[in-house]
């Protein structure tokens, strides 16, 4: 069993209830976990907290708008 299969999973507060393109985020000792919120058991995306950290960065700032 891997440490993400026992963390609890947060959908964010903007997502809507109309069951759109959710991602649901879930925060491990060594890991943080990325999962779709509609294909929960289709696996996850699983990245560093330091590489978590740094994505959260750039999105606030603004360098990852198209």
């Amino acid at each position: 069993m891997h440490e993400l299969d026992r963390v609890i999973w947060r959908k964010s507060s903007w997502s809507g209830g109309n069951g759109g393109n959710c991602v649901e985020v879930g925060f491990g000792f060594d890991a943080v976990g990325i999962r779709d919120t509609k294909d929960r058991d289709g696996g996850h995306l699983a990245v560093a907290p330091a590489q978590w950290r740094a994505f959260l960065r750039d999105v606030k700032d603004g360098s990852l708008d198209l």
